[in-house]
């Protein structure tokens, strides 16, 4: 029987037997899903949806006070609900709990959402201090964020090439033709209430470590205390003849979404390159162009990052939608006329009739404006930084696509890679060593592809994989891959199989060594998979 006080609303959920420790249950209060939790013999309760997209946390995977969402990696603390591993900006809200006589009562606000903002201090006067964050991607926002979460009062500048306030880029290849309200990360009310100032295309052409100042293109310059770079990176060009007619794009700006989606309906789509990107491309294009060619220059698309047998799956999912694909091959020359392309000439000779060409062959850090500046730069344009994100200039700092990081999880090899999940964290970590909180980066990669309503779900980092072993069926299109490097498990993937790549990162993030000998298990009871 539910008692409601003033604006709350309390009932029995459970019994308290129910629940041992270690466990979790999805439970309703007044309509309101919930997810209750036992560690240690103490209950909490929390939002039973993950904040990035509303999964069902119920599916995802428990450790300790840890939940880690099921489809994208997130993780929220079940006592406090505050969001501890990216994606998404916000936390969870939670609920009072109480056992009586065996039974477990839960409270809830009546106007309770599903979400939490955390609490944000804004600018104050007289505050002299100035961060300026370059980049208008999802790590100078959640560095935006993290300040602000942290007391801090001086000013925020955030600086971007875009027209557009950060915007959930993911969602860019996977849906096209978004409105861009529906992919603003913030809104601008939002980031004003907070005393985040965005300058929009404004763009960065250098920077002077010894005076603290960021030249425009505009010829302005500002002054900062510290510094955050974080560009991202651009797409690689394609070089052959044709490549700079005006139908040759790509995909990294909302205005590129919206270009390609309004001249790819209807028409002849050659796609060139079999990354993350040209695949989701091709899978969101294949019912609404006239056709998708995809041109590769591997056997099969993601050859070296899953492996063969998920690549030839994708593939035939693809073809499946009657998308086409040449392989093993590349484009020697587009023609056409008036500047438009017309058709693409294959190195082995064929020709494709095509009426625009989408180009996604990797990416380039955008570090180039720092020529000339102290900060140090890999030879793969990668801005170097340690585990607190600093470069080697004091008060400036690099985090997401375009710094090169050393990766805990592997041994603190540097490496540089482009994962929304991370630049989300890197934004994080060095707000907080901004703010002189020694706070390391320890964070598990995370990543996720769509292609036609299937996800396949990745953790670890999987460089250098000797050999994969599979559970369930990549034909069946229901599996889980186990990448092994020795005999230690450094990555895995998922098709239908949830929330196991979630466990993984888990387990991963605890420290632990998965060996090949436990992923050669028949039983995989070790995974706690429900």
């Amino acid at each position: 029987m539910a008692q409601i006080e003033h604006d709350e609303v309390t009932e029995v959920v459970c019994l308290e037997s129910e629940l041992q420790d270690g466990q979790m249950k999805e439970v309703e209060v007044d309509h309101q899903k919930i997810l209750l939790v036992r560690n240690e013999g103490q209950f909490s309760a929390v939002g039973a949806l993950c904040t990035h997209y509303g999964a069902p946390l119920i599916k995802g995977a428990l450790m300790g006070n840890r939940v880690r969402c099921p489809w994208h990696g997130a993780c929220f603390n079940t006592k406090t609900g505050d969001i501890e591993e990216f994606p998404g900006l916000d936390s969870l809200p939670t609920y009072k709990v109480k056992v009586e006589n065996g039974k477990v009562h839960v409270t809830r606000d009546k106007k309770n959402l599903t979400k939490r903002v955390k609490e944000m201090s804004c600018r104050a006067p007289g505050v002299c201090h100035t961060i300026i964050l370059i980049g208008g991607g999802a790590a100078s926002l959640q560095c935006a964020e993290t300040l602000r979460q942290n007391g801090y009062q001086g000013q925020i500048i955030m600086v971007t090439k875009d027209e557009l306030l950060p915007i959930d880029k993911t969602k860019l290849s996977k849906a096209m033709n978004i409105e861009s309200e529906k992919i603003l990360l913030r809104s601008s009310d939002f980031l004003k209430q907070h005393g985040i100032e965005v300058w929009t295309e404004k763009e960065v052409v250098s920077l002077n470590t010894e005076e603290n100042t960021v030249s425009f293109q505009d010829g302005t310059t500002q002054h900062y205390n510290q510094l955050l770079i974080a560009t991202g990176a651009r797409a690689r060009l394609l070089q052959c003849p044709g490549a700079e007619m005006e139908n040759v794009k790509f995909l990294q700006s909302y205005k590129d979404a919206a270009e390609i989606y309004q001249m790819s309906v209807g028409n002849r789509v050659v796609i060139v390159g079999t990354s993350f990107i040209g695949m989701e491309a091709a899978a969101f294009l294949s019912d609404k162009a006239a056709s998708v060619v995809v041109v590769g220059k591997s056997d099969v698309p993601y050859q070296f990052s899953l492996g063969p047998d998920i690549g030839k799956m994708t593939m035939k999912m693809l073809e499946e939608k009657n998308v086409r694909f040449y392989m093993n091959n590349g484009v020697s020359e587009i023609q056409g006329g008036n500047g438009k392309v017309q058709q693409v000439i294959l190195q082995n000779g064929d020709v494709l009739p095509a009426d625009i060409v989408i180009v996604g062959i990797g990416v380039i850090p955008n570090s180039d404006f720092l020529e000339g500046s102290m900060v140090e730069v890999d030879s793969k344009n990668g801005i170097t930084v340690d585990k607190f994100m600093r470069t080697n200039i004091p008060d400036v700092f690099a985090a997401g696509d375009v710094a090169s990081f050393p990766l805990s999880i592997h041994a603190d090899k540097r490496v540089n890679i482009g994962h929304w999940q991370l630049a989300q964290t890197h934004g994080r970590v060095a707000a907080l060593n901004m703010l002189k909180k020694q706070v390391e980066l320890q964070s598990v990669p995370f990543f996720w592809t769509v292609l036609l309503g299937k996800s396949i779900r990745y953790t670890g980092y999987g460089e250098g994989y000797t050999d994969i072993i599979f559970k369930g069926s990549v034909d069946e299109r229901k599996f889980l891959a186990f990448y092994i490097k020795g005999d230690e498990v450094i990555a895995a993937a998922s098709m239908n199989f949830d929330p196991a790549v979630s466990r993984v990162a888990e387990i991963m993030a605890t420290g632990k060594k998965i060996t090949k000998l436990e992923a050669e298990l028949e039983d995989l009871g070790w995974l706690q998979l429900p």
